[in-house]
């Protein structure tokens, strides 16, 4: 070896690259200048050796330990364009461009917004990012793991070894990168890292766009780049007003709702299933979807509930434009889609955000306050401006990127409360000695506050199940800035008043009317979501009392008081045909049961519910408003009998609710209305063409001065039993005289329907 050679040699960094425990590789690597001249330095094991081609010529490096290092000093002053060429020791060759030759990505700017936790497109830097520097193609990696002794970027490239692929590490941020040349989209990588006590181990990039489908967990590098079409939808969405649109939204498992056999992997791509999912939206009038989490994740019995890849669409179903051509088709159809999301909790999972740089990074350090006992998860560290930075970031990245018109966060309330699902001494106060997590309640305000600026009338909604105020409350006005909030009281109330024996209900009333109390404290969806069809809570139709034709009856009164009362709808897939058996997601839905009249039937009653709540401005003018909604009567518990009216602020489109939850018909039942005029029946949940029995309205009704719960007039009515009947209001003369007496119609033959049926081939 020369002498020059030897005196510019840094012997430290070569055997920290030896032995894989080199952080700043580039300092020494690639091409520098020296008192000598310009030394080209390469780290290549398993080489024999190794040459770096210039455009005129090619000089052989040296071997100057013998353990993979090679070295070239030249006479020049300053660097030239160059490549390596190495021959391995399996006598195979190539020629590449030098991964330690090009320059920073992350900038002090990127490194300066990430400490502060305002680099809300922090996505476009970390993670894998095809990309060409210097014209020269390849993929820029970059990866957050501060605690880490060394990162490497591994795969089949490198034959997964660490030693060949080592990344900077930028101290400010603790963000390590490296740029590497040749690679392409679809190769498949992980990081290895090695923590502070020198074990080294693979983890998946939190940042990752695409996974290797499960039980495989590699990254695998792909573009996001797609030839949207629905330009024309989100200067819709944009323009819109959502506390004044309907939006009755269906609730879907993409993986369960339709399959194409019973194995394992038997789904539809994002593709298929766009296409038959949006023909049986658009039948039954739905005006959203709202799809369990399609974020990675590697356990299908979570339902997508326990996440590992935030920023990647799951592998199940197909790629990243398999899913946005799945976002665009529906748009274009004119059904919006919503996204459930989960930043309340993670997986332990050893490959993916756990313990990420082998000391807690993502979640709290103290497990009082980064365990969930009852979930078996971990917590994120919500007041690290980097770990709250991850999640506004991966919100916005789903609009943005994925045109989702909501996002919907799971487990609200397990962030806001610190001692939320433990026992005393399992939790810690807060600084002021209570138990609301100060930390996740500013995450939540900074997020909903960046969402609204920054985004096209996407709206954001909130899963939370207690009575914490202003949820939906401006974050100006000390709310936190959600749009809407799951109503998850009266979800709990109606369903336990639902599966009373209607003899008993008259006991339970309050359950039906408390609601009204708070409808107008937040800005509301009233939910019959997954979690109430699962772990023995049976299918909706099952939670009904009564013989079969009862429990039809039950849930379709019970639809129809859902449809009534304030607030957006929410219903899951399967409980609009009545599904009986409990939803799983390893099966497809039970479509055969369309075969059955009844389920025909219900379906049908569920399509027109929809028609009637999508087509009508009583139901969203003043939705927010409680001049939208008035009782007619809510007292009558002993008779189970409730009636109320819609409002748009205009009388002539006043819509009269009455119910009966007691199996008891009432042929002349005299209603109480609010004003003079005609009432005509415009559905009636007891009408054959819905499995009832015939007993309708088929004449329009005429009010008369006859006082009854506090209004001047009444209409004499059919009141089935365990149904609801909804009237429209037409102002006509008042006439004085009694009503002619309608006696109930005999029920007519009853016909067999159509179903709405998906087709699986």
């Amino acid at each position: 070896m020369e002498k020059e050679l030897y005196e510019v040699l840094n012997w430290g960094v070569m055997e920290a690259l030896e032995y894989s425990e080199c952080d700043d590789p580039h300092s020494w690597l690639g091409a520098h200048k020296t008192k000598n001249g310009v030394i080209y330095n390469a780290f290549k094991p398993t080489a024999k050796s190794v040459e770096v081609k210039f455009k005129d010529k090619t000089l052989q490096m040296e071997a100057t330990d013998g353990k993979g290092n090679f070295s070239l000093l030249t006479k020049d002053k300053k660097v030239k364009d160059y490549k390596l060429v190495v021959t391995y020791d399996n006598d195979t060759v190539a020629e590449e461009y030098d991964a330690y030759s090009f320059p920073v990505i992350f900038n002090s700017d990127d490194e300066a917004k990430f400490l502060k936790g305002i680099h809300y497109d922090i996505y476009e830097k970390l993670g894998s990012h095809i990309m060409t520097i210097n014209g020269v193609k390849g993929v820029y990696f970059a990866v957050w793991a501060p605690n880490a002794e060394r990162v490497s970027v591994v795969g089949d490239f490198d034959m997964w070894d660490g030693r060949r692929y080592p990344m900077r590490k930028l101290r400010a941020s603790g963000v390590f990168e490296l740029f590497i040349p040749g690679l392409s989209e679809g190769t498949v990588y992980k990081y290895e890292i090695k923590g502070k006590n020198g074990l080294a181990f693979l983890k998946s990039d939190p940042y990752g766009n695409r996974f290797e489908l499960r039980p495989d967990t590699a990254a695998i590098v792909t573009g996001l780049d797609y030839d949207w079409k629905d330009a024309e939808w989100i200067k819709k969405r944009k323009a819109q007003n959502v506390e004044k649109i309907p939006m009755s939204i269906y609730e879907v498992h993409l993986g369960s709702w339709l399959r194409k056999g019973e194995g394992d992997n038997d789904f539809y791509n994002y593709r298929e299933i766009a296409v038959k999912l949006a023909k049986y939206v658009k039948k039954m009038g739905y005006t959203h979807l709202e799809l369990l989490p399609v974020m990675e994740h590697p356990f299908d019995g979570s339902w997508g509930y326990q996440v590992t890849g935030y920023y990647a669409a799951t592998s199940r179903y197909g790629t990243p434009q398999d899913f946005m051509y799945f976002m665009d088709y529906m748009h274009n159809e004119g059904i919006g889609v919503i996204l459930d999301w989960v930043p309340a909790h993670f997986p332990k999972d050893a490959f993916a955000l756990a313990r990420f740089d082998g000391g807690c990074l993502y979640e709290h350090k103290d497990p009082r306050l980064g365990e969930h006992p009852d979930w078996g998860t971990l917590i994120f560290d919500f007041g690290r401006p980097e770990v709250s930075n991850f999640l506004i970031a991966n919100a916005l990245f789903w609009v943005k990127k994925y045109h989702a018109d909501g996002i919907r966060m799971d487990a609200v309330a397990s962030m806001l409360y610190l001692d939320y699902g433990r026992r005393d001494g399992q939790w810690v106060a807060n600084k002021y000695g209570s138990n609301e997590n100060l930390e996740a309640i500013e995450l939540l305000k900074h997020l909903n506050s960046v969402f609204h600026k920054n985004n096209d009338g996407a709206v954001i909604i909130a899963e939370e199940s207690t009575a914490w105020p202003r949820i939906t409350g401006k974050v100006e006005n000390e709310g936190l800035g959600f749009d809407l909030k799951w109503n998850m009281g009266w979800m709990n109330d109606f369903t336990g008043y639902m599966k009373q024996d209607p003899l008993f209900r008259k006991g339970c009333h309050g359950m039906l009317t408390f609601s009204m109390m708070y409808a107008y404290s937040e800005r509301f969806v009233l939910v019959l979501s997954h979690d109430e069809v699962v772990h023995g809570k049976c299918s909706m139709l099952n939670k009904m009392p009564g013989y079969t034709v009862d429990k039809f009856a039950n849930l379709r009164a019970a639809y129809g008081f859902m449809m009534g009362h304030p607030g957006k709808k929410l219903l899951f897939m399967g409980q609009e045909f009545a599904q009986e058996r409990e939803w799983s997601e390893a099966r497809s839905l039970d479509w055969d049961v369309l075969d059955d009249e009844l389920h025909q039937k219900m379906q049908k009653f569920c399509a027109d519910l929809n028609k009637l709540y999508t087509t009508r401005s009583a139901f969203t003018e003043l939705d927010n408003d409680p001049n939208g909604f008035k009782w007619m009567s809510c007292l009558d518990a002993d008779h189970s009998i409730v009636s109320f009216i819609r409002y748009d602020g205009k009388k002539e489109n006043t819509l009269l609710f009455v119910f009966n939850f007691t199996p008891v018909v009432y042929n002349y039942f005299i209603q109480a209305v609010p004003y003079a005029g005609n009432y005509k029946e415009i559905l009636n949940s007891d009408a054959e063409k819905y499995g009832g029995s015939g007993r309708v309205n088929s004449k329009v009704r005429k009010s008369r001065p006859m006082p009854k719960d506090g209004q001047n007039n009444s209409i004499e009515m059919v009141l089935p039993p365990l149904s609801v009947c909804v009237f429209e209001y037409k102002p006509a003369p008042v006439k004085t005289e009694s009503a002619d007496k309608e006696k109930a119609p005999a029920a007519k033959k009853k016909t067999k329907g159509t179903p709405i049926k998906p087709t699986s081939k």
